[in-house]
């Protein structure tokens, strides 16, 4: 089932175009990462997709109605990039408040604090509150209900390392209960294993929308191999590999991902000189700067 559908969408004001022809589809169960410069219009996209931008032209449909609607609004989890809640009331206080909110029962939202790691400070007031936890709080509100569209924005801001694991841990249940996830962030090297496609914006437009491996395929980056030889016959290998030796037993080379398998055949042909073989092929990182910038610069 498709959860958000975005259909030649544009929004300008006066002559200044923020989102210029966007196409984009969230199915159920699917992990999307929105990607995009401070500018590139992943903002503005998603507050039309809620019903608070209007839209120049196009369609956005959230499970086949319009935003805005009281279907799309009971649909969608939101997390925004700066949460507020009150600080006068407790954790357990403003998350059972959204919960009644939301018809649910108190006790969802008590289980909910304990999943996002808060029991503790459960009964605590929230202006006492890191801006880590208030993230999480904030986490809790959005996944509340199980929405059937999750939006979240710059989600994993203020928490530690492992709240962050935590965090994408709670996302991939979602997605596996059906809930579409559409995750803006900047965060990128977080994002390689934990999402199924990448959506890069950049000046208002969509310039990218694949899973990693088709995104690598498509920029054909240089993949990085490193080779480790036993140190007589580092130079000789370098020489037939045209790699360039980095120290005693290492050689590094590049080539295109057309290029491993027979690269990897090269290598093997030499037996028991070679020690190890490490092949990293270009970052999400690498790939955001190619379809980004480096693909933008004439535009």
């Amino acid at each position: 089932m498709t959860a958000l559908m975005i259909d030649n969408v544009y929004k300008h004001y006066g002559a200044l175009k923020t989102v210029c022809g966007v196409n984009l589809k969230v199915q159920a169960g699917e992990r999307v990462a929105l990607l995009g410069h401070n500018g590139a219009g992943k903002t503005t996209l998603i507050r039309m997709i809620l019903g608070l931008t209007p839209i120049s032209s196009g369609s956005i449909k959230v499970l086949g109605t319009v935003p805005g609607s009281r279907l799309a609004r009971q649909s969608i989890g939101f997390l925004p990039e700066s949460v507020a809640f009150h600080g006068a009331l407790s954790g357990r206080e403003q998350l059972r408040h959204f919960a009644r909110l939301k018809s649910i029962t108190p006790r969802m939202a008590d289980d909910l604090l304990d999943r996002v790691g808060l029991s503790d400070a459960a009964d605590r007031k929230i202006r006492t509150y890191s801006k880590g936890m208030r993230q999480r709080i904030g986490l809790a509100q959005a996944v509340l209900g199980k929405p059937k569209l999750a939006l979240l924005d710059e989600p994993t801001s203020g928490l530690d390392p492992i709240s962050r694991h935590e965090f994408y841990d709670i996302v991939r249940d979602l997605a596996n209960a059906g809930t579409a996830v559409l995750l803006s962030s900047h965060a990128l090297t977080e994002l390689e294993t934990r999402t199924d496609r990448i959506a890069i914006m950049s000046k208002g437009k969509l310039v990218a929308n694949a899973n990693l491996e088709q995104l690598r395929q498509n920029a054909r980056l240089p993949i990085n191999v490193k080779v480790t030889t036993t140190p007589d016959h580092a130079d000789r290998v370098a020489h037939e590999l045209g790699g360039t030796r980095v120290n005693g037993q290492s050689i590094s080379l590049t080539c295109l991902q057309n290029e491993k398998v027979a690269v990897l055949g090269q290598i093997t042909a030499f037996g028991e000189v070679i020690k190890d073989v490490d092949v990293t092929p270009s970052s999400l990182e690498q790939l955001y700067r190619h379809y980004s910038v480096d693909n933008q610069e004439g535009m």
